[in-house]
């Protein structure tokens, strides 16, 4: 496993360095509290750059950081200090990109504790035990949308499949009235 890229944590903080989704990896953080103080004192480190238009990367504890701040969010992606940083910034690309996608562009911390569920999705679609599967946005946020499909969405939205389910409940409620 050694020749494998590795994922310790991934984070998207709010303005003030409050959790809005956090996903660990690594049991290098073994209580709750390690981890938020990890997390303020990764804050406390960034917070001052200006990484709005592209990635920024540091060195943070013996761990690469790469992060990137949209609106009132906070993106960072944490791996071991022999890690690949453009692999660790492809990751993170991945997973903004991902999220302005399933978010339809509006990326801020209220319309992303509205969709966590499908924030959570994206981060389980991005990495798995800290293994990279994915990184590409489209992709991430194809799969992540195809699992949270609702019979609510419109039916040009909806594969054949779901859009034939949905017909048959209208049927059948306008059948019981």
């Amino acid at each position: 496993m050694d020749l494998c890229p590795l994922i310790k944590s991934i984070l998207l903080l709010d303005s003030e360095g409050k959790r809005v989704a956090v996903k660990y990896y690594s049991d290098d953080w073994p209580t709750n509290s390690a981890k938020e103080a990890f997390e303020k004192a990764v804050f406390t480190k960034t917070q001052k750059t200006n990484a709005r238009t592209e990635a920024e990367i540091t060195m943070f504890e013996n761990y690469i950081v790469v992060y990137k701040f949209v609106q009132d969010l906070h993106f960072f992606v944490i791996g071991g200090e022999n890690e690949n940083e453009i692999i660790l910034a492809s990751v993170l690309q991945g997973f903004f990109d991902a999220v302005g996608l399933l978010l339809r562009g509006t990326v801020d911390k209220k319309e992303a504790l509205e969709n966590l569920d499908l924030i959570l999705l994206c981060l389980d679609e991005i990495v798995d035990g800290g293994i990279i599967l994915e990184t590409d946005a489209n992709v991430i946020a194809g799969k992540v949308a195809s699992h949270s499909m609702d019979a609510g969405a419109p039916l040009s939205e909806q594969t054949i499949t779901q859009a034939l389910a949905t017909a048959r409940e209208h049927l059948a409620r306008s059948l019981l009235k």
